[in-house]
């Protein structure tokens, strides 16, 4: 009689590797439902920090120049001197004119509706005025 190579195999069983497949699978539907519909809320969030930061380029200019630009020199104005302003720094206010996330120009009247010093606002993700979710129009406040 020969003997046998009593000596354990090493390696996985097909049971081991089932089970880790299904823990795999648990984990990235768990993910990904975490994850989907996320950009969106980003998109939101992110237009939200930009409209913050063009208001106090407005309020710099207003400071510089006692008057918010007109709506015709529009957002344009903290880019490029305007006629009417009396003090405008090296570089401007900002470096270039602002979009939102989704590629449209913020959007600027002077003076603002509803007691506000001006309306600044982004069309949200359909580029149109109003609209409900992902469209609406997002204000600064």
């Amino acid at each position: 009689m020969k003997a046998r190579n009593l000596r354990p195999q090493s390696g996985f069983t097909l049971i081991e590797v089932m089970v880790v497949v299904a823990i795999l699978g648990i984990l990235a539907t768990i993910v990904m439902t975490n994850v989907i519909g996320k950009d969106d809320q980003a998109r939101v969030t992110t237009t939200k920090a930009s409209l913050a930061s063009v208001a106090n380029a407005l309020d710099l200019y207003k400071l510089d120049n006692h008057k918010y630009p007109t709506t015709d020199e529009g957002l344009g104005a903290l880019v490029e001197k305007p006629a009417s302003a009396k003090t405008f720094p090296d570089g401007g206010y900002l470096n270039r004119l602002p979009e939102d996330p989704w590629g449209n120009p913020f959007q600027y009247v002077y003076p603002g509706s509803s007691g506000r010093k001006y309306d600044l606002y982004s069309l949200g993700a359909d580029g149109a005025e109003g609209g409900e979710g992902n469209d609406a129009d997002i204000f600064h406040d």
